[in-house]
């Protein structure tokens, strides 16, 4: 039941994200934003 509950949520959110353009670059540029800095950290 939980598995089932994760996967519509996931869905959910995908569907979300494809439709609001907004929201997904705002996602992207946090996702990238994070990347670099562990990038950073790293080296």
């Amino acid at each position: 039941m939980r598995k089932r509950m994760l996967m519509s949520a996931l869905g959910m959110g995908a569907a979300y994200l494809l439709r609001n353009r907004e929201a997904r670059e705002k996602l992207f540029r946090t996702v990238q934003s994070f990347v670099g800095k562990t990038k950073r950290r790293v080296r």
